[in-house]
């Protein structure tokens, strides 16, 4: 009797906790030589929902993304260690040597099918998240703007914004308060972005 193939949600329980998935954004940003679109990807581990930016660039060659690799994978510090398994679609700046790259730091690259972005649908998640919360209500003049802003909207989302898939909790716990006391809110990038705490 053919043995059944494993379901993609069987795949994903058997192995939480060593997978991550990784994917692109773009914004379009404020240059000298006017809008320049500049592509930012990340890796999300599955299981904390916390985010790595890997990096952003208006070219993302075959140089740039073996550069990634290589920031993912480096020794101890890298995003992907601890990590078996890489979830990313089909576009071609994933390439066979990026993924050989990846494969000779032990970690398995899954493509997705053609098609079915549900199957990377924690990545997906977190870039209608940025985009709709921040990117889209901000254009970026220059490089270093672009930067700052993804990292400030990165910290929100870690230590500020609440998730639902876990339980309406932060990725990152808050230092312990007493339930006392007056709710003020607290801003960052001017207002765009707000979460409330109890004053001290």
């Amino acid at each position: 009797m053919p043995e059944r193939p494993t379901s993609w949600r069987t795949f994903l329980r058997a192995h939480w906790g060593a997978i991550a998935g990784a994917d692109f954004f773009t914004i379009e940003v404020w240059t000298l030589r006017g809008l320049v679109t500049y592509y930012t990807v990340f890796v999300i581990d599955l299981a904390t929902r916390r985010v790595q930016i890997a990096g952003s660039t208006p070219h993302p060659d075959e140089a740039f993304m073996r550069q990634v690799g290589r920031t993912l994978t480096v020794a101890d510090e890298g995003v992907l260690v601890g990590h078996g398994v890489l979830i990313c679609d089909r576009d071609a700046k994933w390439s066979a040597s990026v993924r050989a790259q990846l494969g000779e730091a032990g970690i398995r690259v899954v493509r997705t099918p053609y098609q079915a972005p549900n199957a990377n649908a924690y990545a997906e998640r977190f870039v209608r998240s940025i985009k709709y919360e921040c990117l889209n209500r901000v254009i970026p003049f220059g490089e270093r703007h672009l930067r700052r802003t993804i990292a400030e909207f990165v910290e929100h989302y870690h230590r500020e914004r609440n998730h639902q898939g876990l339980a309406n909790e932060l990725i990152e716990d808050a230092p312990a308060v007493e339930h006392v006391g007056r709710i003020r809110r607290r801003q960052r990038l001017g207002g765009l972005l707000n979460y409330y705490d109890r004053a001290a």
